[in-house]
């Protein structure tokens, strides 16, 4: 079997396409992770991750070796303990996923379970605090299963007026939606490169509070050891064989972050998800979820349910398969269906940079 041939049009919640220039930057010749010349961009990866997090000066920010996933769960390696009191905000498979790993790290877990497809309201976090506390608490900024962005701002607030640590999932909104851990009083919270920010997979940018340092605990994890990381990304001392073409393609993604600047950036994204809600795809009309998700619903990815009578489908009851097959005829890539009890009415994505080309036409 071949290599690809053929540029696709990427229209899931990532990976995304990646810019010629973050390519071209990937093929510079490989140094060693512990190179004098390659620790300068360590050094300059770690300011622009700080910046692009809107973190505090005393701050940690870097990114670990692996998919989104293990910035996840080096968030809660580094934060939870055994016994602790863990409360985790469900909205989407990844809150879910959170649960999970602060179980595995000993934390005795509370969900607050919300309606698939809906965002959380904050007064059910500030009454399961006000009832029994918590010494960590764990929320998805934007769920990319659902498509469905949860008010952190207000939640943070809650968090910090209870003394708890918050870890928040920035995943899919870093770089596309505005964060700002600072401002918001966030604790930790942590990302991937393959999405808003632009770069490849298998580098995940995460980013702890100064005051949230002091309340990191010794990690069961040694490769996610955020301590030793650090030593590693400020000192130089080794810890594992980073992929330096990794950091090569972080930097030059966040490079053209800084040149477009984060204001523009998030503007951007949401004048084409406004592009895309008068749009029109060719199998079917698809059905905007801004009223389930209470006017949150994310620009990137933008979430459509596909009606269960889409023009095509040779099975009613799975539309998605028909939208999607539509789509692979013109050349793209729509994300797989939807995760779980969201599966028969929802998850098909579609980037709004990519809206023209795939074949969308405005009303």
């Amino acid at each position: 079997m071949s290599l690809p041939d053929t540029e696709r049009i990427l229209l899931g919640p990532g990976p995304s396409l990646i810019p010629p220039r973050v390519l071209r930057a990937m093929s510079a010749p490989v140094l060693s992770h512990l190179d004098p010349d390659f620790v300068p961009l360590l050094h300059e990866v770690g300011a622009s991750l700080r910046r692009l997090f809107r973190a505090d000066d005393k701050a940690l920010a870097l990114a670990t070796s692996g998919t989104g996933t293990s910035a996840m769960e080096a968030a809660v390696a580094n934060i939870v303990t055994d016994g602790m009191r863990g409360v985790v905000i469900v909205t989407g498979y990844f809150g879910d996923r959170l649960a999970q790993i602060f179980e595995r790290y000993g934390a005795t877990v509370r969900r607050i379970d919300v309606e698939w497809g809906r965002a959380v309201d904050p007064q059910k976090l500030r009454d399961e605090l006000r009832r029994e506390g918590a010494d960590v608490v764990g929320m998805v900024h934007a769920e990319t299963s659902t498509g469905v962005r949860n008010p952190i701002k207000e939640l943070a607030a809650i968090v910090r007026d209870h003394g708890a640590v918050s870890i928040v999932d920035t995943v899919t909104s870093l770089g596309g939606h505005e964060v700002d851990l600072a401002g918001w009083g966030v604790d930790v919270a942590y990302s991937c490169a393959q999405k808003c920010i632009g770069a490849p997979s298998g580098i995940a940018p995460i980013a702890v509070s100064g005051p949230a340092r002091q309340r990191m605990v010794k990690c069961r994890s040694f490769y996610l050891d955020l301590k030793l990381l650090e030593d590693y990304w400020v000192s130089s001392k080794y810890h594992h064989t980073m992929c330096t073409s990794l950091v090569y393609a972080l930097r030059e993604a966040l490079l053209m972050i800084d040149e477009e600047g984060l204001e523009a950036r998030w503007a951007r994204h949401e004048r084409l998800v406004q592009y895309r809600s008068r749009c029109r795809p060719g199998p079917a009309c698809w059905q905007d979820l801004a009223r389930r998700t209470d006017g949150r619903k994310l620009h990137a990815p933008d979430a459509a349910a596909v009606p269960g009578g889409a023009r095509g489908s040779a099975r009613p009851e799975r539309p998605q398969r028909a939208v999607r097959r539509w789509c692979r005829g013109r050349e793209c890539v729509l994300a797989p269906a939807a995760c779980q009890c969201l599966r028969s009415r929802a998850g098909c994505r579609a980037a709004g940079p990519a809206c023209g080309r795939a074949g969308f036409s405005a009303d």
